[in-house]
């Protein structure tokens, strides 16, 4: 009887045989039709380097020594089966099911490189390990119904890329059995998951929906809208692009369509991918209050931290692990943790990759992939719908020509249905009018702003952002990153209430007292789930699609007639791509807001990178399946700027108590403690060392000098000046 796991607590044991036998059991359960097979053979393999005597020596007398126990399995494949896509995408899995998927390498690497080749040099350097034969037996891996997922290809990229995901997916399958099942070993505790009832919180969308007036032109366009979307939820497709403008209620018509289609189909599970933190917030505290009980939400965002929800400590610890692996009926995560589960190589991340099958996937503010890594992350999109039976919404207001982009950087077989095509209803949704105001200084913007009841200012750099609230008299505020998120969301409150008080005290904008006056000053953060309503906006030159976000906090409710949103630069000549194209376009159209002109902005941005979208792939520069760069890649892989560093600040007694017991003990609550931080720069890091402001402690910067940092602008670089 050889020994995977055990409990010096209890003395209980679990066998090698036991745990491989039920890991391979719950993959070959996890795995689509066609990987079955594959997900059992590779899971009942993946732990027979065990079976080692040193292994046994090390986990029944504590010897001290390192045994690699990952590697035989992957030489077994290699021995057993003929060197085909199943036999690889073995050899990948199993080899790296603790370390993460490892690079192919070449036929040069030896044991010292970090490499699948590296690893599998030099088998001889194991003990013994046979014994697995009498104890485990195979179904026997062939590559007949894997060759079927591989349809989709037509090209040699196609071929190495799909080759990667279905390596990917067999991971996910393994990793997060063998968690599971090592888990319930140690805890007793069955993997259970959060449950939601699909069927009654269509009743009480539906509820919510019937209860909305039509009576307005603006009313009648948003029902004309939605009507378009309902009318297509008996059409199969495997991607649909839902177009919709600000304020023609796209979120509750996406999650109908979504539940519809959902009970229509049988999906599993929906998934709700949004870009911003920010935007999660006010996309959850929706749902949770129209679902109610019906629905148990699954929330996975870096900023948010189940210990501070109101649950029970039995339902904490449920949504600690099903957020390890995404073992929910809905969730709502951001663009970089669901991407991040597709291309990062770590079992923490690709545990999550299988439970995106058989799920309703929709992507809000879907322009805002970034340009960089647009085609990885359509390739997602089309091989998690064609292999996996899932489907996607792409939603947005500010819509690319998604079906010419995914036919030409992604799957040209992937089934596409537009669901709003229609579109002459849009301009109901205009509520202001976009002017090109041309080059302007900082006091006559702040001049030309002051004269409006209310003005929102939104520039393209944080010290831009700082110095015009210097500048700016009146009742003002700042918003930016260099502010703490508590400070950030502190502030939005305020800007709501001042407003407020505003629009009840002088209902019809006029005799606003200069003291009255509200000028609102931030950065691009604004932009996205934040509803505040202004007077006019003030919005630098910048890529069109932030412009027009900007513009959908000018009059946002549509009372007023004849709101401006001036587009204005500083006289400095931009860099930018986005810039400059969005420049051209203000050019050449009357009105930027145009179905016409959005698609043409996009077609320009995308042209112009294209030789860069191409590289950011992991077929580029592959040659084959034995060489793909899993490590390299997901080390590459980074959807947001790894160039900004996130500093804490004391803003109350708790973000107090968590920096002192960093202090103390070198750890704390990281998810407690990520909304008292803001980010700079490494270059503006360097100089607040320099200045001795900041200190490191437990790999977290801490801000150790108050007096550079206010709760109105944030980190300032430069202490306040004292009159003795």
């Amino acid at each position: 009887m050889k020994i995977a796991h055990n409990d010096p607590d209890t003395g209980r044991v679990q066998t090698v045989a036991e745990h491989s036998i039920a890991t391979a059991e719950m993959a070959e359960g996890f795995a689509v039709s066609d990987l079955k097979i594959l997900a059992y053979d590779m899971s009942l393999l993946h732990d027979i380097g065990k079976y080692q005597k040193s292994f046994q020596e090390k986990i029944l007398f504590g010897k001290k020594a390192r045994v690699d126990h990952s590697t035989c399995g992957a030489i077994e494949v290699k021995k057993l089966f003929s060197n085909g896509a199943a036999s690889m995408i073995a050899q990948y899995c199993i080899s790296g099911h603790h370390a993460g998927l490892p690079d192919g390498g070449t036929r040069s690497d030896n044991i010292d490189d970090p490499t699948l080749q590296g690893r599998l040099s030099n088998s001889d350097r194991f003990d013994d390990y046979s014994d697995y034969q009498n104890e485990l037996h195979l179904k026997t891996i062939n590559d007949s119904n894997i060759m079927n997922l591989f349809k989709c290809a037509k090209t040699k990229e196609d071929m190495i890329e799909c080759f990667a995901f279905i390596t990917r997916y067999c991971f996910s399958c393994l990793t997060d059995a063998d968690s599971l099942d090592t888990a319930k070993f140690y805890t007793g505790r069955e993997d259970t998951e959060l449950q939601s009832d699909f069927q009654d919180c269509l009743a009480k969308i539906n509820d919510k929906l019937s209860s909305f007036q039509c009576v307005t032109e603006l009313q009648k366009a948003r029902s004309i809208l939605q009507q378009q979307v309902y009318q297509k939820i008996d059409t199969d497709s495997e991607i649909y692009l839902m177009n919709m403008p600000t304020g023609s209620g796209k979120t509750l018509c996406s999650m109908k369509f979504a539940l519809e289609r959902a009970l229509k189909t049988g999906k599993r599970r929906l998934i709700y991918v949004i870009p911003y933190n920010s935007i999660i917030d006010q996309t959850v505290a929706v749902f949770e209050e129209l679902f109610g009980e019906s629905a148990r939400i699954l929330r996975h965002q870096s900023s948010f931290c189940i210990d501070d929800t109101d649950c029970d400590e039995d339902d904490k610890i449920q949504l600690k692990n099903v957020t390890e692996n995404w073992n929910a009926q809905i969730i709502v995560t951001t663009s970089v943790q669901f991407f991040e589960s597709v291309y990062k190589n770590k079992r923490n991340k690709l545990r999550k990759l299988h439970n995106t099958a058989n799920s309703l996937i929709i992507f809000d503010e879907a322009h805002m992939m970034p340009t960089e890594y647009l085609q990885p992350c359509l390739r997602a999109v089309s091989f998690i719908t064609k292999l996996l039976d899932s489907e996607a919404v792409f939603l947005t207001a500010t819509m690319p020509d998604f079906d010419a982009l995914i036919k030409k950087f992604s799957l040209s077989s992937s089934i596409i249905t537009e669901l709003v095509t229609d579109k002459s209803s849009f301009t109901s949704f205009q509520k202001g009018s976009f002017v090109n105001s041309g080059e302007i200084s900082e006091e006559k913007l702040l001049q030309e702003a002051g004269q409006n009841p209310s003005a929102l200012i939104v520039v393209n750099k944080r010290n831009t952002a700082s110095r015009l609230y210097d500048k700016a008299t009146g009742e003002r505020f700042h918003l930016s990153t260099y502010m703490s998120a508590y400070d950030r969301k502190r502030t939005i409150d305020n800007i709501k209430s001042a407003l407020d008080r505003l629009y009840m005290d002088f209902p019809d904008l006029t005799a606003v007292p200069d003291d009255r006056k509200i000028i609102v000053i931030s950065t691009s953060l604004i932009e996205a789930g934040v509803d505040l309503d202004f007077y006019t906006v003030y919005r630098e030159l910048a890529g069109l699609d932030s412009i027009l976000q900007a513009g959908g906090r000018c009059n946002r409710e549509g009372k007023r007639k004849n709101a401006v949103i001036h587009i204005f630069h500083f006289g400095i000549s931009s860099k930018e791509v986005k810039n400059n194209i969005t420049k051209g376009l203000m050019e050449r159209y009357g009105d930027i807001s145009s179905a016409e002109c959005i698609t043409e902005y996009y077609r320009r941005l995308y042209e112009f990178n294209e030789e860069s979208i191409k590289k950011n792939t992991i077929a580029y520069g592959c040659t084959g399946a034995d060489n793909i760069e899993f490590a390299s890649y997901a080390q590459r892989f980074n959807l947001i700027e790894s160039n900004t560093v996130a500093v804490a600040v004391e803003c109350d007694g708790e973000s107090a108590a968590l920096i002192e017991q960093l202090k103390i003990t070198g750890y704390t609550n990281h998810r407690k403690l990520q909304k008292y931080t803001f980010t700079v720069y490494e270059h503006e890091l360097q100089e607040l060392i320099r200045q001795g402001a900041v200190a490191e402690y437990g790999g977290v910067w801490c801000l150790t000098n108050p007096d550079y940092y206010s709760s109105e602008k944030g980190i300032t670089f430069e202490a306040k000046d004292y009159i003795l």
